[in-house]
């Protein structure tokens, strides 16, 4: 049974850094199905490492931070494509070079640059696709978890991912004025990509996500990537404007007795 019904459909990707990167495994999952991954990144040097991991698969440059170049790809991908049938946001950024800082000595300029390409994009980037998208089509953004934990080492991400899940709602409901084209998210838990891995004291929080999920074993991301898949699907269309949590139960464990009994004990 094809669950899926991906073949013959094209979906266009943003955010494909390498193996480890989300992105890259939803996109191998619609490969896999049949469909047609289209793909854009940043520059040429990710040009040239996503068409190794994607031989057969066109790649196009755009920087989702600069609105001419989002709408000269729709423009682009319209004339190469005619219409696709959904987009994949998995952009993020932050610029963490002087180190994590109490929240509020963030950075003015830092949060804006953040907040730009790793939240408005989703709008700009929807707004110049909003008549290449097929009418009844999907755009899955990828969000965290939980936005209410203040996580120290992730600085001033979670507040942006706030306002992309936000943005999500928005657009689902902006879009229904014209379109059955649904916006949901993927919320994953902490994950070993590259990106995570540079952020301070990443590890140590990612051991300590591990122990308090359900199974004791860390969410993979290719199961965040099956959500995501799933949420592309013509099988999730009763799905709208929604945040898929992925965490393996560890928003609900934060009272494990094993994890209370070790903090007694110190």
């Amino acid at each position: 049974m094809d669950y899926l019904k991906f073949a013959g459909k094209k979906y266009l990707v943003f955010g494909v850094a390498n193996r480890k990167s989300i992105a890259y495994f939803i996109a191998d999952i619609i490969r896999a199905a049949g469909g047609n991954p289209l793909f854009s990144v940043l520059n040429q040097e990710k040009k040239k490492a996503v068409e190794e991991l994607f031989p057969d698969y066109p790649v196009y440059i755009c920087n989702v931070s600069s609105e001419e170049e989002i709408e000269r790809l729709s423009k682009l991908i319209k004339s190469d494509h005619d219409k696709i049938d959904g987009i994949v946001h998995s952009v993020a950024f932050a610029d963490f070079s002087d180190g994590i800082k109490p929240f509020h000595e963030t950075d003015k300029e830092k949060f804006l640059q953040a907040l730009d390409i790793s939240c408005f994009s989703l709008i700009s980037i929807s707004n110049a696709f909003k008549g290449v998208i097929d009418p009844k089509g999907t755009v899955v953004s990828i969000s965290i978890s939980s936005t209410n934990m203040a996580a120290e080492n992730y600085g001033y991400m979670a507040p942006i991912k706030a306002a992309l899940d936000s943005s999500v709602v928005f657009l689902a409901k902006s879009f229904s004025a014209f379109s059955e084209i649904r916006f949901n998210s993927v919320a994953p838990s902490l994950l070993k990509t590259s990106s995570s891995a540079g952020i301070p004291g990443y590890i140590d929080s990612y051991l300590y996500a591990e122990r308090v999920t359900l199974r004791k074993k860390a969410v993979h991301t290719e199961e965040v990537a099956n959500v995501a898949a799933f949420l592309l699907s013509d099988a999730s269309s009763g799905i709208n404007a929604q945040k898929v949590v992925v965490d393996a139960g560890m928003g609900v464990n934060y009272f494990d007795q094993t994890l209370i009994n070790r903090v007694n004990r110190e």
